[in-house]
């Protein structure tokens, strides 16, 4: 075996890391409770799967290219139009993914200083937007300056984020065999009818977080042809990721249920639910707030890099090497020091926009949090689109191109797995805008919802139609 190879082990264990986190877990069983068992292996099996090995094939035929999905739809349609449109979609949907940033710090910090989440359940919304915005531009400025510290730091915090996910259900799970007089909070937890879903509108409305949690698979593309045999290996390592990511969000639901009652969610579950989770384990293995303070010193690191890794990675991606047809000269110009300067200020107004948003809408913080997760589930897949696409042109023209590892051999087959993975990802991020909360309890912030899940996709990409038209007028000048 080549000195360069790597073992497939080894290439899954990096895309488990890459895709998975123990808040998909708290976020999912906030939204279907324990039924959302049954919703993680549907997901895998007719989603997820498909994803990852349709990812490797287009990594394994587009070795070369820099750009990734931008690439892989370049070459596959022969349009830098399209290839700029899938490069700005990249980019673009991570503007509400930084805007909650800020509040995750913010949460994570309180309940290692307060031992409590009354920063989710207490604060105004005004003060909230305030303060997240203060944080938002003080991680914007220091990102124009380089963040290697930082980002070295959310590395190692993200591998011990990985160990307190797994570590979770390692505990709760054996809660009952330390301490047999322990009731489950959720009732019927032996019964199969408890983890099935009822199928209605209200259900399919919160598919879209299923498909956000198991995004992001685009990522391990790089890795593909390093790995020995990649043909043989590499379904083996994605189909054991698949099954790690399953077996994770199974047993992480399970031991969600047995900490908070599945048909009563408190309503601050997706704010607090993870430490308020660590907390209970912590009493029950008899020490205290710790295991929740060290998941909340990681995960105020792990938030702070994203943070500043989100703010800086997109947007070199986006106009480092930007297309001068589509991309106006005055967003591509850099500093003495080579700083994007324009592409860091539109950043800034584009996510300082969406984090003052709620104050119009909004009525507390942990609706607040609820609002922006289920904006990010609704705006953040339609990235993964443009990766399915690309696969569906891939097997249109098939014998132009040679792959080492290939999905599936017959092309007309391949286009239809392709197909359903982009009709299945537009159909969860349309229902996903139907908003959370109950129309009769607050039809303000229902209708707020509603019309923000609904404008701000729109208005992201119509941004990035509107580029084009200025980089045109720009020439003609």
């Amino acid at each position: 075996m080549s000195k360069k190879k790597i073992r497939w082990f080894t290439v899954s264990m990096i895309a488990f890391s890459m895709v998975w986190g123990f808040g998909n877990v708290v976020n999912n069983y906030a939204q279907q409770g324990v039924s959302v068992v049954t919703s993680w292996i549907l997901i895998m099996l007719l989603y997820f799967i498909p994803y990852a090995l349709i990812v490797g094939q287009l990594g394994s035929t587009f070795k070369n290219s820099a750009g990734g999905v931008s690439s892989w739809i370049k070459e596959t349609t022969g349009k830098r139009k399209v290839a700029y449109y899938a490069a700005w979609t990249y980019w673009v949907v991570h503007i509400t993914y930084l805007a909650q940033k800020p509040q995750s710090v913010l949460i994570a910090l309180g309940w290692v200083v307060k031992g409590n989440g009354d920063v989710a359940t207490n604060m105004s919304v005004q003060v909230v937007a305030l303060i997240s915005l203060l944080i938002f531009l003080v991680f914007l400025f220091l990102s124009t300056k380089g963040l290697t510290t930082l980002k070295v730091i959310g590395s190692v915090a993200g591998s011990g984020m990985l160990i307190m996910s797994i570590l979770f259900i390692i505990l709760a799970v054996s809660i009952p065999l330390m301490d047999p007089t322990f009731n489950a909070a959720t009732p019927d937890m032996g019964n199969l009818k408890t983890y099935i879903p009822d199928f209605n509108l209200g259900y399919f409305a919160t598919i879209s977080m299923l498909v956000f949690a198991v995004g992001g698979a685009e990522k391990i593309s790089p890795y593909v042809n390093s790995i020995d045999r990649p043909t043989k290996n590499f379904p083996k390592a994605m189909i054991f990721m698949a099954t790690m990511i399953g077996i994770s969000a199974v047993l992480g639901s399970v031991a969600m249920a047995m900490l908070f009652n599945s048909n009563n969610i408190p309503d601050d579950l997706m704010a607090n639910g993870a430490y308020s989770a660590f907390q209970i384990l912590g009493k029950h293995f008899g020490v205290g707030n710790l295991l929740m303070i060290i998941y909340g010193l990681a995960q105020t690191a792990v938030q702070s890099s994203a943070l500043a890794f989100s703010i800086d990675a997109p947007l070199k991606i986006l106009l480092s090497d930007a297309d001068p047809d589509f991309v106006p000269q005055w967003l591509r110009k850099q500093n003495r020091k080579g700083t994007l300067i324009n592409g860091y200020f539109l950043t800034g107004i584009l996510v300082s926009i969406i984090i003052i948003l709620p104050v119009f809408g909004i009525q507390n913080m942990s609706e607040l949090v609820k609002w922006l997760t289920n904006l990010n589930s609704v705006v953040m897949p339609m990235r993964y689109i443009w990766v399915f696409f690309a696969y569906m042109m891939l097997n249109k023209q098939i014998n132009r191109f040679d792959s080492e590892y290939k999905f599936i051999k017959n092309p007309k087959l391949g286009f239809l797995v392709g197909f359903w993975c982009f009709a299945f990802t537009a159909f969860a991020c349309i229902l996903g805008m139907i908003p959370k909360v109950d129309y009769a309890a607050d039809p303000k912030s229902w209708m707020f919802q509603l019309i923000s899940n609904i404008v701000t996709p729109f208005v992201l990409i119509l941004l990035g139609m509107i580029l084009p038209m200025i980089a045109k007028r720009e020439r003609k000048n």
